[in-house]
């Protein structure tokens, strides 16, 4: 639910409760003032008194915080849904479904820089955020902040390439007058996406040493290699002493 489907609901209960709260207070305030001066002055008068002053008190503070929402102003209404919206969101739900539509969404942004100056590092780029994604379940400690890092820059190089597509296909409708300046500014955004797609895979390469250099182990045999020669070894010893037991005894001569 949005916040303004939110805020008129809270509105529309706010007065709902103080309709009711005043509906009850009016009639205990009658049926106090009645039966009062009725029966005279007693226990339950006292009670009919006090549930009559409380009722009162409660729609006065209810009817308060209704003048006081509604003086707020609503908020925006939410962006009209875009179609089929509810059934990506229902994919994006399963792992599978997320990674299709992810391969999805690269291919419709890859087709976009189609004959574009920076279509060969965009593809280098592709490569290197899912090499990246690989390493990711194993980069902890200084890793982690690595990641945040990466995943800053490839969010900034991807919009970097969108603008320099964008750039370079609005060249041609340029004037003449104005090409030479628009040429310069859309070299400049080129070589910073290169560079950065450089930078980027830098950072790959540095992750996946790390990768590496933290699972060698700290002896020349990792404590798993050894104890898995040494299974193998025992079961074999064992297996051979089994067979020489079945094995029939030879007759002396």
């Amino acid at each position: 639910m949005d916040e303004r489907s939110r805020y008129f609901r809270r509105l529309k209960r706010l007065r709902g409760s103080a309709r009711r709260w005043s509906v009850v207070g009016g009639g205990l305030t009658a049926a106090a003032a009645v039966l009062t001066p009725y029966a005279g002055i007693g226990l339950a008068d006292a009670a009919w008194a006090a549930s009559a002053g409380a009722s009162v008190a409660l729609a006065w503070w209810r009817w308060s915080d209704h003048r006081a929402l509604a003086a707020l102003p609503a908020p925006p209404a939410p962006p009209p849904a875009i179609p089929g919206q509810k059934l990506v969101a229902a994919v994006e739900r399963f792992p599978a479904g997320r990674q299709v539509l992810q391969e999805v969404r690269r291919h419709k942004e890859r087709y976009a820089l189609r004959g574009s100056a920076v279509a060969q590092a965009w593809d280098r780029l592709d490569r290197a955020a899912m090499t990246l994604t690989g390493l990711a379940g194993r980069l902890t400690g200084p890793g982690e902040a690595a990641m945040l890092e990466a995943a800053v820059a490839e969010q900034w190089l991807r919009d970097l390439g969108q603008r320099v597509a964008s750039v370079e296909r609005a060249i041609p409708l340029s004037p003449p007058d104005q090409r030479a300046g628009i040429e310069q500014a859309h070299e400049s955004l080129a070589k910073q996406f290169t560079e950065g797609v450089t930078a980027y895979e830098r950072l790959v390469a540095a992750a996946a040493s790390y990768v590496a250099e933290e699972g060698q182990p700290a002896s020349a045999q990792h404590p798993a290699l050894s104890g898995l020669v040494e299974a193998t070894d025992r079961l074999r010893g064992i297996a051979e002493g089994l067979s020489e037991l079945r094995r029939p005894a030879t007759p002396a001569a």
